[in-house]
């Protein structure tokens, strides 16, 4: 009963906001701009951006996931990076798709506690690489948003991420064997462990922090690409400073695939960097689109994956 008002809760929020978002747009006029062999080619672009971008998730994915315990193949990491994009598009949750890869890894033979530790830690260091790239962008940041409030609210929502991510990491160094005991701190305290040894090691650490750099750049690139497909008057500069504050905001587990979320934070961002709002919206409509797109071919993977063929066949256990 809980999953079901939490569900439907999460799918209110979006419609309302897409509502409040949507209602000053002229969605014709959205189409007719894409409506050309140029604008389909950036389109196309986007979604090939996608695609290197889930590929350089993978690769820091499997350095994190050696660490915990579940080794995977590159092969074989791709393929459930990609079915969980479809599981992003479809399950009530903006990380629906961490719930599946982290079936998908445990029925691979890892182990319950070996696939949730990967994907928590995945999921954490990429939060604090996205805080690092929001707060080096900061000085431009406020050269772009004059406005007071939106000054503030991006230096909130930074220092919200930031303080996460370092309590995360301050966590796992701290020497209290209690935090190792104690039911609601053993597992954080273990990926909190984790995480430090691949950051900080000599061979996984700059690689990891490369990746994670990289990822979020693509995010920029793919919405750049939606920028240019409808020659939204945006220099990529601006692109760079907003997305990623959108983005960390999106992250939040109170609707449908950042549905809503995102139109409307987008939306907030273009206005207050003095840019056209609806332009905001637009490129986050298209973006979302990319996202979509992306999502229904994970969707194909998924149908024809033998881990589908096999979850009818084979009872799912529960972890403990």
């Amino acid at each position: 009963m809980r999953r079901i008002l939490l569900s439907t809760a999460k799918i209110l929020i979006s419609a309302a906001l897409l509502y409040f978002s949507l209602r000053k747009i002229d969605l014709h006029a959205l189409f007719l701009r894409i409506n050309n062999v140029e604008s389909i080619g950036w389109i196309a672009l986007a979604i090939a951006v996608t695609f290197v971008q889930i590929f350089l998730g993978v690769l820091r994915w499997r350095e994190i996931s050696a660490e915990c315990g579940a080794p995977l193949e590159t092969r074989q990491a791709m393929r459930f990076n990609v079915i969980g994009t479809f599981f992003n598009q479809t399950l009530p949750s903006s990380i629906g798709g961490d719930a599946v890869r982290l079936w998908l890894v445990a029925r691979a033979g890892a182990g319950w506690r070996a696939a949730t530790y990967s994907i928590f830690v995945d999921r954490a260091i990429g939060l604090i690489a996205l805080a690092v790239v929001i707060v080096a962008s900061l000085p431009w940041s406020y050269q772009l948003i004059s406005d007071p409030h939106g000054r503030s609210a991006l230096l909130l929502v930074d220092l919200a991420a930031l303080s996460a991510g370092a309590g995360f990491l301050i966590l796992g160094a701290l020497p209290w064997p209690f935090l190792k005991r104690w039911w609601a701190t053993h597992h954080v305290r273990a990926c909190a462990e984790i995480a430090n040894r691949v950051l900080f090691s000599r061979d996984r650490g700059p690689k990891i922090a490369v990746l994670s750099l990289l990822v979020h750049v693509l995010t920029v690139v793919i919405a750049w690409c939606v920028v240019q497909s409808i020659a939204a008057p945006v220099v990529f500069g601006q692109i760079f400073q907003l997305i990623p504050p959108v983005m960390l905001i999106t992250m939040l587990p109170i609707s449908i695939a950042g549905w809503g979320v995102r139109e409307a934070t987008m939306g907030l961002a273009f206005g207050y960097a003095g840019l056209m709002t609806n332009e905001g919206v637009n490129v986050s409509l298209l973006f979302g689109a990319v996202s979509f797109i992306v999502g229904a071919i994970g969707g194909l993977v998924w149908i024809f994956s033998a881990e589908k063929a096999a979850q009818g066949a084979t009872p799912i256990e529960v972890p403990k």
